[in-house]
């Protein structure tokens, strides 16, 4: 059985880590002192609202980083295809509480649980950057959270596994990087976005997307990833 793999993440949603990191921007702040040569006391004061202001925009930017750490980012969307079989994507509520991510990596589980059944072949996992991201981030999350995997995902698997497909790796090396809009332009393929008319949409964007109420759009972009990876699973494997 082949079980195409791809997650969407967004930054920290706990407001243990969001206080965290206003804390350490506050804590910055205190340091923050115009030069010596400075005497004009509005230009001082210019000069600490613009560096507040870097810190502040620094402070985001950081923190959207986050998104990429299952230590502390938050999985909104599970989307995934059993072999020829329809993407499906899982995601519960608006998928910005912590309660919607665990609902969601459960039900996950309890999937691939029922589809891989007393099998003796492990299934294989597909998809794109699958070992340097989503495995790991995935593993990390339950981990945050209790949440118990099934003991045949392969999270610690290396390139050369015969239980892990990535594309990425199979196609430019192990240390080396392509991105799957690029493959979709090598085998002629619908690009990221496409499937709603927006090609310019891309894992940038999902964060802004969830925070505006589209968990949908979001949702439809990763059963897109999963068509797309699939495709290029098998022209990769000469029919898979």
């Amino acid at each position: 059985m082949n079980i195409y793999l791809d997650l969407e993440t967004i930054p920290a949603q706990s407001e243990r880590i969001k206080q965290v990191f206003k804390t350490n921007a506050e804590k910055e702040k205190q340091f923050i002192k115009a030069p010596a040569n400075y005497k004009d006391e509005e230009k001082i004061i210019d000069y600490i609202a613009n560096k507040s202001a870097e810190i502040d925009a620094d402070l985001d930017n950081q923190w959207r980083k986050t998104s990429f750490d299952g230590g502390f980012g938050h999985i909104c969307v599970i989307g995934y295809a059993l072999d020829d079989g329809e993407p499906v994507t899982i995601y519960n509520g608006d998928g910005l509480g912590e309660d919607d991510e665990a609902k969601t990596i459960t039900q996950f589980y309890d999937v691939i649980r029922d589809a891989y059944g007393n099998n003796e072949r492990l299934p294989i996992f597909i998809g794109h950057n699958i070992i340097g991201f989503d495995l790991r981030f995935l593993l990390q999350r339950s981990i945050v959270l209790g949440i118990t995997p099934p003991s045949f995902v392969p999270f610690d698997s290396k390139p050369w596994s015969d239980y892990v497909y990535d594309t990425m790796t199979k196609w430019a090396g192990a240390n080396n990087r392509v991105s799957l809009n690029k493959l979709c332009q090598v085998f002629e393929l619908p690009l990221k976005g496409e499937e709603f008319g927006d090609d310019d949409f891309d894992g940038s964007k999902v964060w802004d997307s969830v925070k505006n109420g589209e968990i949908e759009k979001v949702a439809r972009y990763c059963a897109g990833d999963i068509y797309r990876t699939r495709e290029i699973f098998k022209r990769m494997t000469f029919g898979g």
